[in-house]
């Protein structure tokens, strides 16, 4: 996100994100992912998503190689309003009630859950307060107009910091806990 608190430019521009990342913030990726057993999407960022990281997990010498794997291997479950049946592997679809579902998902035994995406869907999981932890990555940059993340959010939901780690390539993550009270 911006440090303004946008996750895209009114028409969806993501130029503003920093790239290339630093090596530290690569390792912060890997841990944070490592214990994960569970990729949550929604419809439009899977479409590049889950493409994307199936053909770097094809190609060895690609330097993002590790993280192709981990994300293709990893079970994903995308939240449509509109897809029936999946059209990639290792992926599920979901087009229930959202609360019910990931609620659901949330109870069975199992590692991590992770949600990558899109703002849409992660507006909808934050208004219905259904993230526990927080990495909010914050980079360098000011647009002053686009979507922010806590769009959806109808009443106030306090957060506890756990720690904000800054790196090499100027990005901060900043971490938070939902409280549940």
């Amino acid at each position: 996100m911006t440090i303004d608190g946008f996750i895209t430019g009114q028409n969806g521009e993501m130029e503003w994100m920093k790239f290339p990342w630093s090596e530290d913030i690569i390792d912060y990726v890997r841990k944070i992912t490592e214990p994960v057993d569970t990729i949550l999407l929604g419809r439009k960022l899977a479409e590049g998503f889950i493409p994307h990281w199936t053909n770097v997990a094809s190609n060895p010498e690609d330097t993002e190689y590790e993280g192709g794997l981990k994300y293709t291997t990893t079970p994903k479950i995308v939240f449509s309003k509109t897809l029936d049946t999946s059209i990639w592997e290792n992926t599920k679809i979901a087009n229930g009630d959202l609360v019910e579902e990931v609620t659901k998902l949330k109870n069975q035994a199992g590692k991590d859950i992770i949600v990558y995406g899109g703002g849409t869907f992660v507006s909808a999981l934050i208004k219905n307060k259904l993230i526990d932890e927080f990495h909010l990555f914050i980079n360098p940059s000011v647009i002053g107009q686009g979507m922010p993340i806590f769009k959806d959010v109808e009443s106030m939901q306090n957060l506890t910091l756990i720690k904000a780690t800054n790196f090499d390539c100027g990005i901060v993550v900043v971490t938070y806990k939902l409280d549940k009270n």
